[in-house]
């Protein structure tokens, strides 16, 4: 696989029929591109949902992001697709919300610092103002606002968020987001559920699975939409219990599962390894 600093992605996705990859093939070759990766996937070969990543490198001094859309606009124009392009050198800006459990928000900045994210972060913003000095030590800026159940500022944080990132990632932000935040932003938002969902919504899953005697906890990255914990998965981890786990071990255990699960949702959504259908992603 290429550095994904070097390349294009294409994210194709369409009714499946015949000669859409000889299509991309043909179209990267004769712009004078190489493909160094690919890969494909349909629901039912006979008119079912297609989806397709392809990386290519090609020369920089005459094509660009915007050249390179048009050529495949009329591509997908042909196939009836969705077709989107990305440079993988452009870093998408990562915007964090986070409430006190820091284990996700070190994650993430861990990552960062380490360039394993394809992402810049632009700010953290929290209703705990004791994350002030790690978020300021990596040299990022940190913005508490006291929001809570009962006073959400969610404008606050908007005029934060709309204009400095491309998405927002919820590392255990723990007040749910209104519906008018959501339209009011009309970007992607990642959120960290410290449950198996579908099971398990909601708060204290932890318990919930105890009380169930469940034998595997696990943590679920999906989308943030209207429904509570009920945006399209992106990555769940999981991991084996046992009767002489209590709620207290399966808390620890599952901070781990949380952070894994998301660092991994963020990097391949960064990577541009994500299409969203309906309310179920594919992830290449």
């Amino acid at each position: 696989m290429s550095s994904a600093k070097e390349s294009f992605v294409i994210l194709f996705q369409c009714q499946d029929r015949p000669g859409i990859v000889a299509g991309v093939s043909e179209l990267v070759f004769r712009l004078g591109g190489n493909i160094v990766d690919a890969d494909q996937h349909t629901t039912d070969p006979s008119q079912g949902n297609f989806f397709m990543r392809t990386e290519f490198n090609i020369d920089r001094k005459r094509w660009n992001k915007e050249r390179l859309s048009r050529e495949f606009d009329l591509l997908a124009a042909e196939f009836r697709a969705e077709c989107r392009i990305f440079d993988s050198r452009d870093k998408l800006r990562m915007g964090i919300l986070v409430s006190r459990p820091d284990h996700c928000l070190l994650e993430l900045l861990y990552l960062w610092k380490s360039g394993e994210l394809n992402a810049t972060i632009p700010f953290v913003v929290s209703n705990y103002e004791g994350h002030r000095s790690l978020v300021e030590s990596y040299g990022l800026p940190f913005y508490f606002i006291r929001s809570s159940k009962d006073l959400r500022l969610e404008e606050d944080i908007l005029r934060i968020a709309v204009k400095e990132s491309d998405f927002l990632v919820l590392a255990r932000y723990m007040l749910v987001l209104s519906p008018q935040f959501l339209t009011s932003y009309n970007k992607d938002i990642i959120n960290i559920h410290h449950g198996f969902l579908p099971s398990f919504k909601g708060a204290d899953p932890y318990r919930q699975a105890f009380d169930e005697g469940v034998k595997v906890i696990g943590a679920t990255a999906h989308f943030v939409n209207e429904l509570l914990d009920g945006g399209p998965i992106i990555s769940q981890q999981v991991e084996h219990v046992t009767h002489r786990d209590d709620p207290y071990t399966l808390l620890r255990k599952g901070k781990n599962l949380e952070k894994r699960a998301l660092a991994e949702a963020v990097s391949d959504y960064t990577e541009y390894r994500v299409i969203r259908c309906g309310n179920k992603t594919v992830v290449f």
